[in-house]
């Protein structure tokens, strides 16, 4: 990847350490200070891994490939249609970067590979098949999102920072059906990237404790293309020692995709939301 010489210079002047403070009189570099409370308003980076326990709500619609006017594929319920499991507990793992004072730089991973089988209650057209009510389907879902997410603190102090910029969330979902009576068979995959718009929020209630809270949310059209997203999470932690913090939180993910050509045209609606409970080890 080739980057220009102005983004260079850009990142350079970001991430260049400050110069130490001099006295007014001699000039001769003062002796360093006593460093600042460890929060997260000062941490220059952290790694999280979270126990997540998301509950799932997924509605697809398959249509056939090339379209066909006039016809579409069937909306199922993932869950209550094709017997996917609607929870699936799993580690996430996030990470922050800070450029200075003010610049951050997130980055935050999501995989889930789920399937199921169940004898349908009505036909099915899948794609360029249509499975038969009373059969039993095997079916999976393998969705994968990763998200990098830049903001700049327009307020900071001692005990609050709120910040926005741009997020960039990276979507990927695979999708399978197989009626193995009659050996019928569909797969789609579909990958697309979604910009937001974020929000972020830090509140230092004390030396021990902080609330934190971030969202992004953004809706786009493009090429036959249409989504949205909408992502949240809120955490209380508690800073145990100076590198090292617990906590508990909640985290929200909502999406909308429609693709009407191309060679998975169709509908993805996809809902994620559940308890976490992390360690982050900070610096």
């Amino acid at each position: 990847m080739r980057i220009s010489l102005p983004l260079a210079v850009f990142l350079l002047v970001l991430a260049a350490p400050a110069r130490a403070e001099r006295d007014p009189q001699s000039g001769a570099p003062l002796p360093p200070g006593k460093p600042p409370p460890a929060n997260p308003i000062t941490d220059h980076f952290f790694a999280q891994a979270a126990f997540f326990d998301p509950r799932f709500n997924t509605n697809l619609r398959v249509d056939p490939s090339p379209p066909i006017p006039g016809v579409m594929g069937t909306p199922v319920n993932a869950e209550d249609d094709l017997g996917l499991p609607d929870r699936q507990p799993q580690v996430t793992v996030e990470l922050m970067f800070r450029m200075r004072n003010r610049n951050k730089v997130r980055l935050g991973y999501f995989e889930s590979n789920r399937s199921g089988s169940k004898v349908l209650e009505n036909d099915v057209r899948f794609g360029n098949e249509i499975f038969a009510h009373g059969e039993l389907v095997d079916s999976s879902i393998n969705f994968r999102m990763f998200d990098l997410t830049y903001t700049y603190s327009f307020y900071r102090s001692d005990r609050f920072e709120i910040g926005t910029g741009l997020a960039a969330y990276f979507v990927q979902l695979d999708a399978m059906g197989l009626v193995p009576a009659t050996f019928q068979q569909q797969s789609v995959s579909a990958a697309e990237p979604i910009p937001a718009l974020p929000l972020d929020f830090t509140w230092v209630i004390s030396s021990r404790f902080a609330v934190t809270a971030r969202g992004a949310y953004m809706t786009a059209t493009l090429n036959g293309f249409h989504g949205w997203i909408v992502d949240s999470e809120e955490t209380i932690q508690y800073r145990w020692l100076r590198n090292f913090a617990i906590g508990l939180g909640y985290t929200s993910t909502r999406m909308s995709l429609t693709k009407s050509t191309g060679s998975s045209p169709g509908v993805f609606g996809l809902s994620i939301g559940g308890l976490e409970a992390f360690v982050r080890f900070s610096f």
